[in-house]
């Protein structure tokens, strides 16, 4: 029943230089997911900050509320507002989470995260354009600046912009099933989830005019998950050849052709276990997956768990 759901308390921590996009995106995405979350935004003095546009912006609580978070996301800020080293203030908010609470930065905030301390030996990911800094000023956190985002234990962070919307919908995923997680994305009118990663907007030389793209035969190829699809056929269907079709999916996937039909159907089998009673040996027919034991290397390779874990953790978030 409604009146049973756990509402999980979401706080937003806005910093000097913050980005006004990134800064509402929490609040929309939980904001739309029928009640789960309460979201809430404070800085580290409970007084207005400075924007990256050219206005300032009231907050409704300081850091004394991040003590009482499930999650805490951190927006991204200008690169002129990156610090060297941590403030005294933000370092003394930060420090009032709890250690069980999650922690998401958006974009930029991974440099806050990573002066904290707290992606220390971990993964994680930033905008593509300021990894390099990152990587030469933290060189203990493993960065990897291909990917939308990255989930490493109760620590997850995300590259530019938008993909602060990929994290969001990720954790109603997560935490309720991508029933719900899709719902949000059709009330925000945003996808329910991006192909590829951020690979595919870093800088590159403009296609020559009328060079044909990849949509199409990927449209075609999410039609046919069920069917043994090799590159050739992939190659075949865009009127390319096996190279030049690589090359180009690469470039606008940010993934191999590969790769890329692993990840989709390890998409597929997940939404089957979360929504359908179906043998795991059937869904791993229904993906394209040859047998039962090769879905459950792939999932494992994905996400860490077994189909069977898998379908008891999500069919249970679906009843929350």
């Amino acid at each position: 029943m409604d009146g049973e759901r756990q509402v999980e308390r979401v706080v937003v921590l806005a910093l000097d230089g913050v980005y006004p996009f990134e800064l509402g995106i929490p609040s929309r995405i939980f904001g739309a997911a029928d009640g789960r979350y309460e979201v809430l935004t404070c800085s580290v003095d409970g007084s207005p900050v400075r924007s990256n546009a050219d206005f300032t912006i009231g907050v409704q609580h300081g850091p004394e509320i991040l003590a009482t978070a499930d999650t805490v996301v951190v927006a991204s800020v200008g690169v002129a507002y990156i610090p060297e080293e941590l403030p005294a203030e933000v370092a003394a908010a930060l420090a009032r989470i709890r250690p069980d609470a999650r922690i998401v930065s958006i974009c930029t905030a991974a440099f806050v995260l990573a002066a904290a301390g707290l992606l220390d030996g971990r993964r994680a990911t930033t905008h593509w354009q300021v990894t390099d800094p990152f990587r030469r000023r933290y060189p203990q956190i493993d960065v990897d600046p291909d990917v939308l985002f990255v989930q490493d234990g109760r620590i997850l962070t995300s590259a530019g912009a938008a993909s602060g919307v990929d994290i969001c919908l990720h954790i109603v995923r997560t935490d309720h099933g991508s029933e719900l997680a899709n719902a949000v994305a059709r009330r925000c009118v945003v996808p329910p989830f991006r192909d590829g990663g951020q690979a595919q907007y870093i800088e590159q030389p403009v296609p020559e005019s009328g060079a044909a793209g990849t949509a199409a035969t990927r449209a075609w190829a999410l039609e046919r998950l069920d069917e043994p699809l090799t590159l050739t056929d992939l190659a075949a269907h865009a009127r390319m050849s096996l190279r030049t079709f690589a090359r180009r999916f690469s470039d606008e996937v940010g993934l191999s052709p590969g790769r890329w039909l692993i990840q989709q159907r390890v998409g597929r089998a997940r939404h089957l276990l979360e929504s359908s009673d179906l043998p795991v040996d059937r869904i791993a027919i229904e993906v394209g997956f040859a047998t039962g034991a090769s879905l459950r290397q792939h999932l494992h390779a994905a996400i860490g768990v077994s189909p069977q874990a898998y379908r008891r953790t999500f069919q249970a978030a679906g009843v929350r």
